[in-house]
């Protein structure tokens, strides 16, 4: 009977110890298959995490809209050409120009105007404004220059053959020289000329250069003084007499363009900068009879 018993006794004992290794115990087999579990999660890591760079890669950036300041002379190159080959290469950028005449457009930004990038038909403006500490300084770049000319109805060129001959019309068309860069040439040019006492006294001013020049091609005014490039889009409507003689102005007609102090979108801004001193842009500005200043 004794030996039964300790013949029982020792079966359970011997029950407990397998049962002790089954649930794993300290023989290490635990620690192993953790381990195993531990090495393919690391494994799996790095595919997670590639996956995640993958999907902030293939985010779309925000849409940007900028707002473009541009001089009434510097519309049909920008809309028609300039802007939409940015757009092409920017995916993401939409831009919209406002033109109008320098002065007009640098009281605008003055007035909080939400412009990113102010392009002047003169420096006087783009000064003004970054000493006001409106457009960053040392962004602003001397970037085309111009000309002013002397404009007549095509057919009516009879009495003129020479930019003075302007004293010969009944009635001129200027800009005006309180806000319009190119009327401030005209006034400068003739009054180098002697000529600005005479001419002014039959002229009407316009508020930008494109009135002046449609007063031309309409016939309302029997001569103007305009851009170049202006002169060039009405073409079959206007006849060039004569550009301003080079010593009539101190300066050359530079037009610089500058980014924006205030504007919030900074980078788009920057790029349209750095496109409008692109090869790309130059060939468009000297199609329109720009020279790309050096």
């Amino acid at each position: 009977m004794k030996k039964r018993n300790l013949l029982i006794i020792g079966m359970m004992m011997a029950a407990m110890t397998l049962g002790a290794i089954g649930c794993g115990g300290t023989d290490g087999t635990e620690t192993t298959d953790s381990s195993q579990e531990t090495t393919a999660s690391d494994e799996t890591e790095p595919e997670t995490e590639e996956a995640d760079a993958e999907e902030t890669d293939g985010e779309e950036a925000e849409p940007v809209n900028l707002l473009i300041a541009a001089a009434a002379s510097l519309e049909y190159s920008m809309e028609d050409e300039l802007i939409p080959m940015f757009e092409e290469q920017n995916p993401g950028i939409t831009v919209e120009g406002t033109y109008d005449s320098s002065g007009k457009l640098q009281t605008q930004i003055e007035e909080g105007l939400d412009a990113d990038v102010f392009f002047s038909a003169a420096t006087k403006q783009m000064d003004a404004l970054a000493e006001e500490g409106l457009v960053e300084e040392s962004s602003v770049k001397d970037l085309l220059e111009n000309k002013i000319v002397l404009i007549v109805l095509k057919g009516q060129e009879g009495n003129y053959s020479k930019f003075e001959d302007i004293a010969n019309a009944s009635t001129v068309a200027l800009g005006d020289p309180a806000s319009v860069p190119a009327g401030q040439y005209a006034q400068e040019a003739l009054g180098n000329l002697g000529l600005w006492d005479a001419v002014s006294a039959k002229a009407s001013f316009g508020t930008n250069v494109t009135e002046v020049l449609n007063w031309v091609a309409e016939g309302s005014a029997d001569a103007g003084v305009v851009y170049a490039t202006d002169a060039a889009t009405k073409e079959d409507t206007v006849s060039v007499v004569a550009e301003a003689p080079a010593d009539s102005l101190a300066e050359p007609v530079i037009y610089p363009v500058g980014l924006v102090e205030n504007s919030t979108k900074k980078d788009a801004a920057e790029k349209f900068m750095e496109f409008l001193s692109s090869d790309d842009a130059a060939a468009v500005f000297e199609k329109y009879g720009f020279t790309v200043n050096q």
